[in-house]
């Protein structure tokens, strides 16, 4: 699984126990964007922010590697998207990984991803 920013962000929240259960009763890995997204979103609180490190040390923060560029570029070619979604989920693909994100219809039009919203799911 590949954990998109939205989730994570949520996830930190109080209001979202179960997400937090979601996320550590799974594998995860994280792609470097998510890791600047999320880390460098403005309105987190100390808490928040506490509780985003310790996941991302304990998370498998994936690189930009060549194959990853190759596959963000061709999404962006396709269609418009925004480079940290491209990188996204060219991540997801190079790494043959689900992509667990809230935001479904960004990545929907995608061939070979696999998509899960554990908003969905977890009700």
């Amino acid at each position: 699984m590949l954990i998109d920013s939205n989730i994570l962000i949520y996830s930190a929240k109080r209001e979202y126990p179960e997400l937090r259960n979601f996320l550590n009763e799974n594998v995860y890995s994280v792609s470097v964007v998510t890791q600047i997204e999320v880390l460098g979103y403005h309105l987190l609180t100390e808490n928040e922010r506490k509780y985003l490190e310790e996941f991302f040390d304990a998370a498998s923060v994936l690189k930009i590697s060549d194959t990853v560029v190759a596959q963000a570029v061709h999404l962006r070619q396709q269609r418009r998207m925004s480079l940290g979604d491209a990188v996204v989920a060219g991540t997801a693909l190079a790494y043959e990984l689900e992509l667990v994100t809230r935001n479904i219809q960004d990545f929907s039009w995608i061939q070979g991803l696999s998509l899960l919203n554990p908003f969905e799911t977890s009700s």
